[in-house]
């Protein structure tokens, strides 16, 4: 029913912020200036491939309103950019492959775009390009951080699924 698919989507959003809260504690030592493991990405990408484009953009929507409450309007535009480039690159490679690409693939591609959508919003915020020298740190953040939340996203799809499952 539709309010079960409301109630689903509210849960999913609250994980999200939770997770991104959870991610805000964890220092990992030797990572560059704002490279995160996206954490809360996960939600998104289970959006991305289980309940549709719908879904997916209002999720990534959400969660900047939620930066924007919890860290202000300037990381608010960088979550929205870096939530929508992600979700429109995911949704792309999901409808545009020949052959099946895997969780970790849209994962890590995903989390690149994410991070390239945040790298042009610091460029349009600063109004320079400057900020484009950080590119390569990014690709390879977004490669090792995609194919952390593409396993996370691996492993708790079970019991995601039996929960979507009940709740239908």
């Amino acid at each position: 029913s539709k309010t079960k698919r409301i109630c689903f989507m509210g849960l999913l959003f609250a994980v999200a912020v939770v997770l991104s809260y959870v991610e805000g504690m964890i220092v990992i030592p030797g990572l560059p200036p704002g490279v995160k493991l996206g954490l809360s990405n996960i939600v998104t990408m289970y959006c991305v491939f289980f309940l549709g484009t719908t879904n997916a953009y209002t999720l990534a929507v959400l969660k900047a309103l939620s930066v924007l409450l919890m860290r202000g309007p300037t990381g608010a535009l960088l979550s929205l950019l870096g939530g929508v480039v992600s979700v429109t690159v995911m949704l792309l490679l999901l409808r545009l492959r020949k052959q099946k690409l895997s969780y970790l693939v849209i994962s890590i591609l995903g989390a690149i775009g994410h991070n390239m959508g945040q790298l042009l919003g610091a460029s349009m915020l600063t109004g320079t390009t400057l900020t484009l020298y950080y590119f390569p740190i990014l690709i390879l953040s977004g490669i090792m951080m995609g194919f952390v939340t593409g396993l996370v996203l691996k492993t708790v799809l079970p019991a995601v699924e039996k929960l979507d499952q009940r709740l239908r």
